[in-house]
């Protein structure tokens, strides 16, 4: 039998930490579903591990592609299933962690099979968002598929998009494509969601987000501002610097609103977990008492 240790959790929760941990306990590898840590160039405002955690465990889709390149959830549920077959060759257990509910999802369950997206529908799409923004995607969407609309996160603007170039390639809403079954997998999936209390998850976000500062974050952004337009770079911690280059805000204003706009985040993230998965809650005693006690008691 084998065995897919999954980690989810709001950002800054601790996963890359907890899953380090494991990953040694276990002797095996870990799988990043964190879909910006994907991208080779942002590394400060993605939260990556540091080159002294990737030493100590095997992680894969850590800097493994550019923010020039396409790379969908459905590329990255076929590289996942190839890279756990080598995994489960010479190991039992396996450790995917991340904050993409999606990318989690895809890997344990299977994704659904949508219509190939014209170039024609993509510039479409693509130029209604640059008019209208986030707001123009969100009257769309309800418009054309307001069951799915009540279900998606509306303020993540690369969901909306994609469910508008469903809903206008193929006429027909983005909910009638849901998968209903999942997918056959040759691994037991576990599923261990992390959560911290809110406020003091909070605390520990703007923490970081203070650490990211430090860290160079605004010369990150600077260097990325060429790539503003890639769909990579519409992630929270680049965007309020943009603004800020901009000259329509000020600095401080952006860093506050890295933190604000890091909190939003963190709660549909906790949101999307309650909805999805048959999730084992370990909170900061729990991760305490794993010390303590050890691995099989989450399986």
């Amino acid at each position: 039998m084998k065995h897919l240790i999954v980690i989810g959790g709001a950002t800054a929760t601790g996963k890359t930490a907890f899953a380090i941990r494991l990953a040694r306990q276990l002797k095996t590898e870990i799988l990043s579903a964190d879909s910006r840590q994907f991208y080779r160039e942002m590394s400060i405002g993605t939260a990556k591990p540091s080159p002294e955690e990737l030493a100590t465990a095997r992680h894969h889709f850590i800097n493994s592609l550019s923010v020039q390149d396409n790379f969908s959830v459905g590329d990255f549920e076929k590289a996942a299933l190839q890279t756990l077959a080598t995994i489960y060759q010479k190991n039992d257990y396996a450790i995917l962690t991340g904050g993409s509910g999606l990318f989690l999802r895809a890997v344990c369950e299977g994704l659904d099979a949508f219509p190939e997206v014209s170039d024609a529908v993509k510039h479409q799409v693509a130029q209604g968002e640059q008019s209208g923004g986030l707001a123009w995607l969100q009257t769309e969407v309800a418009r054309l598929d307001p069951v799915h609309f009540q279900r998606i996160d509306r303020q993540n603007p690369a969901r909306l998009h994609r469910a508008l170039e469903i809903c206008l390639q193929s006429g027909r809403p983005y909910s009638d494509y849901v998968q209903k079954e999942k997918s056959e997998r040759p691994f037991v999936p576990h599923y261990l969601l992390l959560e911290w209390p809110r406020q003091e998850l909070y605390a520990r976000i703007d923490a970081r987000v203070e650490a990211m500062i430090a860290a160079g974050l605004e010369a990150e952004a600077q260097l990325l501002l060429p790539y503003r337009h890639l769909p990579a770079l519409k992630t929270v911690g680049y965007e309020e610097f943009f603004d800020f280059f901009d000259g329509h805000i000020a600095r401080e204003t952006a860093i506050e609103k890295i933190k604000q706009h890091s909190r939003n985040l963190a709660k549909r993230q906790a949101t999307w977990f309650r909805k999805y998965g048959d999730w084992r809650v370990i909170s900061p005693k729990d991760l305490e008492q794993f010390q303590l006690r050890g691995f099989d008691q989450f399986v």
